[in-house]
């Protein structure tokens, strides 16, 4: 679409929607809860204040509230309550089409020392806790929905902070989130307090990336992202925990909103239940192979999602959630109506893929006296199916080179107690899982090899593996903490142990004793050092203990030992407003118990930005790694009419390879810059402005001789391992822009946005592709003798696709509030 269509359309939208809608601006309504931060109990009589206007309202005995006849428009609100420090929330965007619901958590005032204040702030812009003191960022959902570049993806909108990476490249268009040089696979995500393995379709099993978020951000009140300093109550973290908080329905009415975009449609609802039960609900639908086709690319992406909560307040202390999310998704090819080399190479290189995944949840929740306890049973299951042959378009069972058969499914049993007294805060329990895995995988990795004359010189190497897996998975931890030299000095101390039943694994949790400890000093109402040390432990994936490998005549299970990482960091933070705050920290991570492919002798931890799954083949587990940097963030929540975030991170990252030799990690990219600017205008205009740089990333050369053997059975170049991630791609960059226009009126409010990735056409630098030259109709491959191709490419002529065109990519839509 040209730059002059896109204005016309545009302009035309708007002016149809204002000739056809002339109703005069209605008001709005704004309701919530105000609680103890640490005892969830209900704060009866805090007083919440709106400004502009200082409009405000105080709390019944229930810890509820609701402002109405308000103007629509965008607040600050502070909630404050005697002996607790205020707490302000900023860029409150409140419309007529649906009223705000909010959670407001208040902490605690702490003392006063010889005029240098540490309580009393009402820092917005504050993020850490007693457990967490250091490496944790926060994200509204203001800041997810206006995010530039974002599409309402909230996997994206994390990578603009720091010492998020975003794959391989930089630019690409999957959602592989890389922490502080870590590998995919080492983010753990919860939901409400119940963990959700998959949140992005088309995942890769084993790892976690995928092109396209699951959850819904409508849904979203809050996310909490902790690169480390992990609170103990979170198993299986590696890199980081993401914490999802989801808003409550509306206890007043029911509402909603429509959402259309250039890539999908979502429908949310919210309300009453019944007086004691509300609901949030939601469906989204993608019509990017809609799109696809009429741009004639040849892959063809459908997919579906569901979310659910409900709340049910069943008396003053205690209260039962529901929480559910699903996802189908379909991933096939078409033969493109102007074939080129490019298109026909993506054709044979990705299988075709279905999977379906979900998970659901209850919960109950019970206030004590000194806190609170959560009991919490869920379960959760992907099951993924993924086909490749030799021609996609033309499958023959006889040259099928991927098969993928695998469901594995979680049925996990949590229970935590979280208790205040003395100063002190102590939170304990334990947690149970019943895993279900059942795998049937069988990949060629070689073609068979044949001489000059036809003669089979080496028969072609398959790996294959048809097991199943049921094992029980255990764990508890205890974590306290205390604030002491007049609530200056914040300590606080973990201790979590985790096992299994597995016969290739670990079944002493005394074996995966993980420890932590943090401390934080005030040194002024504004300045904080911090400083973090703790060791942690991830299970494998799944496919990997469940691999039967075959090793001189006998078959054992691969090896199945926790992967351990030890973190120290520490840090300043800066809070010179209510509503700024910088942070600089160093951190160091080191990795031992690895998992290193037998067939390629690199480490795990390079893996997982592919289609399919990882950990299907042979490994050992005696590989090491190391990532280290520092890291700079700046924000300034919104006062008036800006906000904006800045962050920068240097960073390394290395792992060994089967020889022990340090290699430079896949996502190695050195350097991430991100800024992300946004202002507010009059008559509810908002401009948001978003720049990425990421360092070149390493890549590994092919192959040449094996890669000519095999691309015809493989559809892929084959890697030279022995030189692996000696060469670098170019630096990646982009820039976003979004504008938002809102008209709220009586009963509705419409927004129409406007979102243009790489609006300024920078080069997208991912791996070159290997592949055979074609004629000039792209009808078939070019020989050097003019004779049929041969299978094992003798006759070929090689040719390395370059991977870096240019894409701009802008959406034009809108969303409907009722």
């Amino acid at each position: 679409m040209t730059k002059n269509c896109l204005r016309k359309w545009m302009l035309a939208l708007v002016g149809n929607i204002v000739s056809l809608v002339v109703i005069a601006q209605g008001t709005a309504s704004l309701s919530g809860n105000v609680i103890d931060k640490n005892t969830l109990q209900p704060q009866s009589g805090a007083t919440v204040v709106l400004q502009p206007g200082n409009k405000g309202t105080t709390t019944d005995a229930a810890g509820n509230f609701r402002l109405t006849n308000l103007a629509p428009g965008s607040y600050s609100l502070t909630a404050s309550s005697v002996n607790y420090q205020p707490k302000t929330i900023s860029n409150l965007v409140i419309t007529t089409g649906n009223e705000t619901v909010l959670t407001i958590e208040l902490e605690a005032k702490v003392s006063q020392l010889e005029n240098v204040v540490v309580s009393g702030r009402k820092n917005t812009a504050k993020a850490t806790s007693l457990e967490s003191p250091l490496s944790i960022q926060r994200l509204t959902t203001e800041d997810i929905k206006a995010n530039p570049g974002g599409n309402f993806d909230i996997s994206k909108v994390i990578q603009s902070l720091p010492g998020v990476g975003g794959g391989v490249g930089g630019g690409g268009f999957r959602n592989d989130i890389i922490i502080r040089g870590g590998a995919p696979s080492e983010n753990v995500f919860y939901l409400d307090g119940i963990e959700v393995p998959i949140i992005n379709h088309f995942s890769t099993q084993g790892s976690g990336g995928g092109p396209q978020g699951i959850l819904n951000v409508s849904f979203i009140e809050d996310v909490k992202l902790s690169s480390s300093a992990f609170d103990a109550r979170y198993d299986n973290a590696l890199s980081s925990v993401f914490q999802f908080k989801q808003k409550n329905g509306n206890a007043n009415r029911l509402q909603g909103n429509f959402r259309l975009s250039g890539t999908e449609a979502a429908a949310t609802f919210d309300g009453p239940l019944s007086k004691n039960t509300t609901f949030l609900a939601s469906a989204r639908r993608s019509y990017l192979q809609f799109l696809f086709q009429a741009l004639d690319l040849p892959i063809r992406p459908n997919y579906w999602d569901f979310q659910l909560k409900t709340t049910t307040k069943i008396n003053a202390k205690t209260t039962f959630n529901v929480i559910g999310i699903g996802a189908i998704d379909e991933f096939s090819f078409a033969a493109p109506k102007e074939a080129t080399p490019e298109k026909l190479y993506a054709i044979n290189s990705s299988p075709n893929i279905n999977q379906w995944s979900y998970t659901i949840g209850a919960s109950l929740r019970r206030l004590t006296n000194n806190g609170y306890w959560n009991l919490a049973l869920s379960r959760n299951t992907l099951d993924n199916s993924a086909e490749k042959y030799e021609d996609n378009q033309a499958p023959q069972p006889t040259e099928q080179t991927l098969r993928v058969q695998s469901r594995e499914t979680e049925n996990k049993l949590r229970f935590d107690v979280t208790n205040n007294f003395d100063g002190w805060k102590l939170s304990y329990g334990a947690v149970a899982q019943l895993v279900q895995f059942d795998n049937s995988f069988s990949q060629r990795f070689r073609a068979p090899q044949y001489d000059a004359n036809g003669t089979l010189v080496a028969p072609a190497q398959i790996i294959s593996s048809f097991t199943d897996a049921n094992f029980l998975r255990y764990g508890a931890f205890v974590q306290a903490g205390k604030r002491i030299l007049n609530d200056r000095l914040a300590l606080s101390a973990g201790l979590r142990m985790d096992a299994n039943d597995l016969q290739n694994s670990e079944s002493n949790p005394l074996q995966q004793l993980s420890p932590r400890i943090s401390a934080s000093y005030a040194l002024s109402n504004k300045w904080n050092v911090s400083a973090s040390y703790g060791i942690y432990y991830k299970l494998p994936s799944y496919t990997q203990l469940a691999y039967l490998n075959a090793i001189q005549s006998s078959i054992v299970y691969n090896p199945g030992e926790y992967i351990r990482s030890r973190h120290v960091v520490a840090g300043v933070e800066y809070l010179p407003s209510n509503a700024t705050r910088f942070t600089l920290e160093g951190f160091y991570k080191k990795y031992s118990n690895y998992p290193v492919s037998l067939l390629d002798g690199v480490s795990l931890a390079n893996k997982g930005t592919d289609f399919g799954a990882i950990g299907n083949e042979p490994v050992t587990q005696d590989g090491k790694g190391r990532a280290y940097g520092i890291e700079f963030f700046a924000q300034q929540k919104l006062t008036n009419r800006f906000f904006g975030i800045l962050s920068y991170t240097f960073y390394r990252s290395e792992f060994t390879n089967s020889s022990g030799d340090y290699v430079r990690a896949n996502w190695d990219n050195r350097h991430l810059l991100s800024l992300t600017w946004g202002y507010k205008f009059n008559r509810n205009w908002e401009l948001g402005l978003k720049f990425r740089y990421q360092g070149g990333a390493p890549y590994t050369p092919f192959d040449l001789i094996a890669s000519q053997q095999n691309y015809l059975t493989l559809g892929t170049g084959v890697f030279n391992y022995n030189q692996a991630n000696t060469l670098t791609l170019q630096s990646f960059n982009t820039a976003d822009v979004r504008i938002d226009k809102k008209w709220n009126f009586r009963r509705f409010t419409l927004d129409v946005f406007l979102d243009v990735q790489n609006w300024y056409g920078a080069a997208n630098p991912g791996l070159p592709n290997y592949t055979f030259k074609r004629n000039a109709d792209n009808t078939a491959f070019v020989t050097t003798n003019g004779q049929p191709i041969q299978q094992n490419g003798s006759n070929a002529i090689p040719v390395i696709l370059p991977n870096d065109e240019v894409s701009i990519l802008p959406t034009i839509g809108f969303i409907v509030e009722f």
